[in-house]
């Protein structure tokens, strides 16, 4: 199966129903009062976690996701339908971004974890709603209200208890292939793997444990060279770090430096994950070099205070007592799933747009451009072809002293200003 990790796509929540505007027509009630009901809210935009699912491919197929709309609202005070949330479900360990800023939006990592990403537009209210002891007889509704629009970045991070870390060709995919059902492809070269391989290892009849064979690491990794932060990013989710060595040295590969380089790599990367429980696990062991690296390693682990392990992968020697140990070892550190997020702000997604600064910027042109989201959302929502429409508008647009901000900024008779996507020619 091809391994995606890493996709852009996009989302539109559902716009909101719009609102009716009608009156009460019935025999023997000549002026009946407003009776147009409000729309149904728009669907939102809803991921899910599902454990089902071990890639991103599918989504290689489709890049667009719309929610449905509203319904819009009827006569005597009907409310439109609410449209159902769209739910996209992606793997377990998905890190949704936004693409523009790459802000956090969400980090889903357990099974059924939701979060709405955006948001449906609620329904535009039916003119019975702005009917006041003032206004009798209002004859505008509003448009149902945009809903949000996010261009994002979805990465996976694998969700595995056990990572193999190390150098090209010192093992990896033979020990997983030997220790679980993973096939993994093998060959006397580097970079034979080149997507995570994943595989389950059964201790015993009702335990078992995911263990990632994460692709061989190369010097400058945490500076991206080679693949190194596409790789590097699925380790920071595993509980235990199996640090495979070649005790052989066949390649003329000295075994001690190659495990100081790696770490240097993972501090550079990441200085959370130094701090990752190590196994040094010496392979290859069934070669006849390997004994006279086998103390020297021996002295390495004891001196960063780490197990040592001696096996091969090939004869299956010392992977009965490795695996026992790694088991034990998950059994007595229970996984505490913790967000890979860091110091990155997560989006308050519930924010109230009545915060929103209002902005007044130039263009080339020389035009105005008025920023402000609750302002944007009101002139969607407006009908301008109705007289009382317009006017709720510009009562609340001097409300808020656009007008007076306008002013201040030189504002002349005939001037263009823009609000959204409305533009405006003014006029004093």
């Amino acid at each position: 199966m091809q391994f995606i990790d890493r996709v852009k796509i996009i989302v539109k929540a559902g716009d909101g129903g719009d609102g009716k505007s009608s009156f009460r027509r019935e025999k023997f009630v000549p002026k009946g009062g407003p009776n147009g009901g409000d729309g149904g809210r728009g669907a939102d935009i809803v991921f899910e976690a599902d454990r089902n699912l071990n890639t991103l491919l599918n989504f290689r197929y489709k890049r667009i996701f719309k929610g449905d709309r509203g319904g819009h609202g009827d006569v005597k005070n009907q409310v439109g339908r609410s449209a159902e949330p769209l739910v996209i479900k992606v793997p377990a360990g998905t890190l949704i971004k936004d693409q523009a800023t790459g802000e956090v939006l969400a980090d889903l990592i357990s099974e059924g974890q939701r979060e709405v990403i955006a948001r449906g537009g609620r329904g535009g209210r039916g003119n019975a709603r702005f009917k006041s002891s003032s206004r009798r007889a209002p004859t505008f509704a509003e448009y149902g209200e945009p809903g949000e629009a996010r261009d994002l970045l979805l990465e996976l991070k694998l969700l595995a208890d056990v990572g193999l870390i190390g150098y090209p060709s010192v093992g990896k995919s033979s020990l997983i292939a030997a220790v679980s059902d993973a096939r993994p492809e093998i060959a006397d070269y580097h970079f034979t793997t080149l997507t995570p391989v994943l595989g389950v290892v059964q201790t015993d009849y009702e335990k078992s444990f995911v263990i990632a064979d994460i692709p061989g690491l190369i010097e400058g990794a945490a500076d991206g060279v080679g693949l190194g932060h596409e790789f590097l990013r699925h380790i920071e989710r595993t509980r235990l770090l199996l640090h495979i060595v070649d005790a052989s040295g066949l390649e003329g590969r000295d075994p001690i430096e190659d495990y100081h380089k790696i770490n240097a790599e993972l501090r550079r990367y990441s200085e959370t994950l130094t701090e990752r429980t190590q196994l040094l696990i010496a392979n290859k062991i069934d070669l006849p070099t390997a004994a006279e690296h086998l103390p020297a390693l021996e002295r390495l682990a004891e001196s960063e205070g780490i197990k040592f392990f001696a096996i091969s992968a090939v004869t299956h020697e010392g992977l009965d007592e490795l695996m026992k140990y790694v088991g034990r070892w998950l059994e007595e550190h229970p996984a505490e799933i913790v967000s890979t997020v860091g110091s990155v702000t997560v989006i308050d997604l519930d924010v109230r747009e009545d915060d929103d600064p209002i902005v007044i910027e130039r263009n080339d042109a020389g035009d105005f451009i008025v920023r402000n989201k609750n302002l944007e959302k009101i002139v969607a929502m407006t009908n301008f072809n109705d007289d009382e429409g317009l006017r709720r508008f510009q009562y609340i647009w001097r409300m808020k002293g656009v007008d007076r901000s306008l002013r201040e900024r030189g504002v002349k008779e005939g001037m263009t200003v823009h609000i959204g996507l409305m533009e405006f020619e003014w006029r004093e």
